[in-house]
């Protein structure tokens, strides 16, 4: 399906530049914009084009706005109209989807985020879908020194403030404002995709990879570049707006792959000799392997925020890879065990044919789930 993907703010902008620079060319990304008020930050997404880089709101004076969640919905107020006039040579018309990206724990992405959802839902029918990062408690916690940070008199060393001390209460009313306004959102929680010791600063380039991987394996597993990689089974906009609704739910994306040998080509008389370009078989049983390990991965694996029990009311199943590896009754197969694991009462599915892939993937999207345990902290942060 072809989506218009636009990153607001800081951490919206770096995902957006990342799609950008992977995606540059794919015909699902129809268009692409970074909206920021901090000037250095949009001047730093080189993969996006100058022209589809927008500052916005002067009364910031090109600067971030701290957190500062009010200013920032004050300026998405007064700006969300420009700031959807600044999208229009890209024919944003042509988009089936808009894809908001945006930290929801910030300032100036959060804030804006709710207007323009509701001006583009106003001037176009499409569904407006948001990515939204949540904060990690430790952004919104004070926290231990360095042997440095020693009080003035020598005494026990004092706390540091918290970096962004608004970021969960800011998440969850940027999350409650898009629910109200967005067919669906897409939290990822970035607590939960953090290693061992790790910080937010020091994961940000590869929590950035994955978020924006999922994202094209989603809103580009629909579109085939030509006959070879046409789909048997189509998935198209109407598909994933059935799975993940209208009414801003939760939507949940798991992905998963596995590195396959690509068939060579040879001949029909299996001589190899003949310059024949139909493909070599593929063993079955490896191919059956293959599709139900990326299924049950991406079913069970790490998603973009937690499935509790693994239930939900909406199930969509992708699966993709060279053409000879894409067993049919393998993926019928994953599809009934699918419908097991999610208690989902239909599943919809599609297949996506990558010709000179070397690998096999799935993509596993619920939606109509528990709230997760994560969503449930930032809510009470404000109840």
């Amino acid at each position: 399906m072809r989506v218009h993907v636009i990153g607001l703010g800081g951490a919206g902008g770096r995902i957006a530049g990342r799609l950008a620079a992977d995606s540059d060319g794919d015909r699902f990304l129809q268009g692409v914009n970074a909206f920021d008020t901090d000037a250095t930050a949009l001047d730093a997404l080189r993969s996006i084009d100058e022209s589809r880089r927008y500052r916005f709101g002067d009364a910031a004076d090109g600067g971030g706005l701290d957190g500062d969640l009010h200013a920032a919905r004050r300026l998405g107020d007064a700006h969300a109209g420009e700031l959807s006039r600044a999208m229009d040579d890209q024919q944003p018309s042509l988009a089936e989807a808009f894809v908001l990206v945006v930290g929801l724990g910030g300032g100036a992405g959060a804030g804006v985020a709710p207007a323009l959802a509701e001006e583009l839902t106003r001037l176009y029918d499409a569904p407006v879908y948001a990515v939204g990062l949540l904060p990690t408690p430790a952004e919104s916690e004070r926290g231990e020194p360095d042997p440095p940070h020693a009080s003035a008199t020598g005494d026990a060393p004092e706390s540091l403030p918290p970096d962004r001390p608004l970021a969960e209460k800011n998440a969850a009313r940027t999350l409650d404002a898009l629910s109200d306004r967005c067919a669906a959102v897409f939290p990822f929680d970035n607590d939960d995709w953090l290693r061992p010791g790790e910080t937010i600063a020091d994961a940000r380039d590869r929590l950035n990879e994955v978020v924006a991987d999922r994202v094209a394996a989603l809103f580009g597993a629909g579109e085939a570049d030509d006959a070879d990689s046409t789909p048997q089974q189509v998935l198209d906009a109407s598909d994933v707006a059935r799975a993940v609704g209208d009414d801003g739910e939760i939507a949940v994306i798991g992905h998963a792959t596995q590195a396959v040998e690509p068939p060579e080509s040879g001949s029909r008389f299996g001589l190899g000799l003949f310059g024949s370009s139909e493909p070599a078989e593929v063993d079955t049983s490896a191919a059956v392997s293959a599709i139900e390990t990326t299924i049950r991965k991406a079913a069970r694996g790490k998603n973009t925020v937690e499935v509790p029990a693994g239930r939900a009311d909406r199930t969509l199943l992708v699966v993709g890879g060279p053409p000879a590896w894409l067993n049919r009754e393998a993926i019928a197969d994953g599809r009934r065990w699918l419908t097991d694991e999610t208690g989902s009462g239909a599943i919809l599915s599609g297949d996506a044919p990558v010709p000179r892939g070397d690998e096999v993937f799935a993509l596993v999207v619920r939606s109509g789930i528990d709230e997760p345990a994560r969503v449930r902290e930032l809510r009470e942060s404000i109840a």
